[in-house]
């Protein structure tokens, strides 16, 4: 038998069977860059008695943007996407050997679930599977790319991922839209219940995509900013638009290269990378905020990212304390509270806050307070520190209090920044355009 006709043979129904999958591969990735990994594996089906080519995955390594990363694809042709005992094998096989070499891992997923017959089997698979991927975060950055269907496990391994990137036709959810829909009786489509835009309270959808090229550039600017410590750049020149308006808008133009995560999810509080004088930072700015369980858990997830891969902690902080709602009374928040407070004392490099607008109660002691942990505080030289929004508030709080004092105690001139001056507990108060300069040399000290 002439054994190289065989490979060719072999080779192409290997190719046939997942064609798809491969050329969303190979829009991914530099050209020519794929090396398939493990191609030839197969197990049977013992209820279908069908032989799943490749374990219904493809999996190797290429290059994006002339990076490394190793590439997990879910093969939709075979079976659903169906995941097996012996394909979560293969993946935990390739994640072994990212751990390894320190490579990023982009999942392609696109899966129904389990394949039915595996019993228990797979489910020990899946098992291996989330504990191995769930092991590499802070060490090895795992990116989700999702371009079609993805239910069951397959969720749940997006789940574990630094970073899920939505095309507009994806869907994610941990039961079929379908089965759900029909539970509640209603008739909608699937993107309604698992589209980017209908789980802003997952906080999984980080970011979107259309067309394969725009999510290798999404990749490559996230890796960019945790790869690269610092890139060769000078100090703009003063930003005099800030001394007009210091909004959340001018404060996220001001970071370079700025890549938002979340964008759908609470708005008021922006998570963004970037960088400042080269320095790779992980940035909250809020836009007037009251904080409750909802935007807390997303600042906490976002400290956790940062902390995961030593970047430098950065909030810009226009809050007005908790959100005085009695549904925000009887929730979650304290809790998110004290979950965030752990977070940003596990975050050991630079933590630097500038209050921008209004730093009330809450506001202040989380976000801007030395106390809290944050290594530099400043206040543009327009912003508000105070315990009470106004003297309303206080009254409220204080009942029986002597009015004029508070009004006194709560006017303007005496809830700006220099009271907090004062105390030592701020460094400086500063121009609003020279903003960008103080942070940079901050982050330099701090390194």
């Amino acid at each position: 038998m002439d054994k190289i006709q065989m490979l060719k043979e072999r080779r192409e129904a290997l190719k046939q069977a997942g064609k798809a999958v491969r050329s969303q591969i190979a829009a991914l990735v530099d050209e020519d860059s794929f090396v398939e990994l493990a191609a030839f594996s197969y197990s049977e089906n013992v209820f279908f008695d069908e032989k799943a080519h490749g374990e219904g995955v493809v999996t190797g390594f290429a290059t994006i943007g002339g990076y490394p990363y190793y590439i997990v694809a879910q093969n939709f042709e075979d079976g659903y996407g169906g995941l097996t005992k012996a394909g979560c094998a293969k993946i935990a096989k390739t994640l072994d050997s990212a751990e390894k070499q320190n490579t990023p891992v982009v999942y392609l997923l696109h899966s129904h679930g389990v394949k039915v017959g595996e019993g228990v089997h797979v489910l020990e698979g899946i098992a291996e599977l989330l504990r191995k991927a769930t092991a590499l975060k802070g060490s090895v950055l795992q990116f989700a790319v999702l371009d079609g269907e993805v239910y069951g496990s397959s969720a749940a391994l997006a789940s574990v991922c630094d970073v899920v990137l939505f095309s507009e036709q994806a869907v994610l959810s941990v039961s079929s839209p379908f089965v759900l829909s029909a539970k509640a009786g209603k008739n909608v489509k699937a993107t309604e219940v698992g589209g980017s835009k209908a789980l802003t309270e997952s906080l999984l959808p980080a970011l979107t995509f259309s067309g394969m090229r725009d999510a290798a550039a999404k990749i490559l600017a996230v890796s960019d900013l945790v790869r690269i410590d610092a890139v060769d750049a000078e100090l703009n020149e003063p930003a005099p638009l800030l001394n007009e308006k210091a909004d959340a808008a001018s404060i996220v133009a001001l970071l370079e290269n700025g890549l938002e995560l979340g964008a759908d999810t609470h708005p008021e509080v922006k998570t963004v990378l970037g960088r400042l004088g080269g320095i790779a930072v992980a940035a909250v700015v809020f836009d007037g905020v009251r904080l409750n369980e909802n935007n807390l858990r997303k600042i906490k997830s976002f400290a956790e990212f940062a902390c995961c891969y030593g970047l430098p902690f950065v909030t810009f902080v226009d809050c007005y304390g908790a959100e005085a709602t009695l549904g925000n009374a009887n929730s979650a928040c304290l809790r998110e509270i004290g979950e965030y407070l752990n977070m940003l004392d596990a975050i050991d490099t630079a933590k630097i806050s500038v209050v921008t607008g209004s730093a009330i109660g809450l506001g202040y002691s989380l976000f801007a307070a030395k106390s809290a942990g944050f290594d530099y505080t400043f206040a543009l030289a327009t912003a508000k520190i105070a315990l009470f929004e106004d003297e309303a508030g206080a009254e409220i709080e204080n009942a029986g209090c002597d009015r004029e004092k508070v009004a006194a105690f709560y006017a303007e001139e005496n809830a700006d920044p220099f009271n907090a001056a004062k105390g030592g507990y701020l460094d400086d108060v500063i121009e609003p355009q020279f903003l960008k300069q103080y942070l940079v040399a901050a982050l330099e000290m701090l390194r």
